[in-house]
């Protein structure tokens, strides 16, 4: 983490922007359901709509939903020109420092495991900026001003949301050790992918000069069947969050109802 805080050292202003804007997108969709509250209220029963007042409320959400909309543009605009500039510098780097390398030292390891690095790896990077920036921060700000709003709203209703959330934390923290665990293990299979159908294709001569094609497929077969394996598995958990979140959010929003 230090490391990539100091490479993220030369976008501050840019860093300050997207913190400011994921601020505003979060501030102003919490506003949304508590205006949506305010219109219903206004709507009393047949022949009985505070017209005037419900015009007000809705002209506030029209302004919310709009500066909310381009608070989250600007973010992600912002927030991919970080990513994507900070992974070109890296992979400009890596690449550079490939070709200083002497040939001992670059085939005392397997040629793949290189181009993984510097190619997939940095991917994985850049994803992992864009994930950190727009979802861990926008999420923290989103719980902390979600239970602020609920509590201005009703205490006990927000007490039991309070409650019941860090099921989220135990369900998180298992999906992350698993989806930890077998993104590992792809990343290492297609390395190993990588590096052998490299020397393959390189060696057709010396695998043909020995007959050894049908020994060669195996073992292909063999890695090709452990990264399937591995991504199928690491595919499975990162899918989980989606529908684990919405189980952890409907058990709360019907605790909260039956309360209500």
């Amino acid at each position: 983490m230090n490391r990539i805080l100091q490479e993220l050292k030369t976008y501050s202003v840019q860093i300050a922007a997207v913190l400011l804007l994921a601020l505003v997108t979060v501030i102003e969709t919490l506003r949304i359901p508590v205006l949506t509250g305010e219109a219903v209220d206004c709507i009393i029963g047949v022949h009985a709509v505070d017209r005037a007042g419900l015009t007000i409320v809705l002209q506030k959400m029209a302004v919310a939903i709009i500066v909310a909309i381009v608070a989250q543009y600007l973010m992600n605009r912002v927030n991919n020109y970080i990513a994507y500039h900070l992974t070109c510098g890296l992979r400009m780097r890596a690449f550079d420092t490939l070709s200083r390398l002497s040939v001992k030292q670059i085939d005392s390891h397997p040629h793949g495991d290189y181009i993984s690095r510097i190619i997939t790896d940095a991917d994985a990077f850049s994803d992992g900026l864009l994930l950190g920036f727009t979802q861990l921060f926008s999420g923290v700000l989103t719980i902390v001003l979600t239970i602020f709003f609920m509590a201005r709203i009703s205490l006990p209703l927000a007490a039991i949301v309070a409650v019941l959330t860090p099921l989220s934390i135990l369900v998180a923290r298992f999906i992350s050790k698993g989806s930890y665990r077998y993104f590992g293990e792809q990343a290492k299979m297609r390395s190993s992918l990588t590096d052998f159908t490299d020397e393959h294709i390189e060696g057709q001569k010396l695998l043909k000069s020995f007959c050894a094609t049908e020994e060669s497929v195996a073992d292909f077969e063999k890695l090709n069947a452990a990264l399937a394996e591995s991504s199928l598995k690491a595919t499975f958990f990162s899918s989980l969050p989606n529908p684990s979140s919405r189980f952890v959010n409907n058990l709360i929003y019907m605790s909260v109802g039956v309360a209500g």
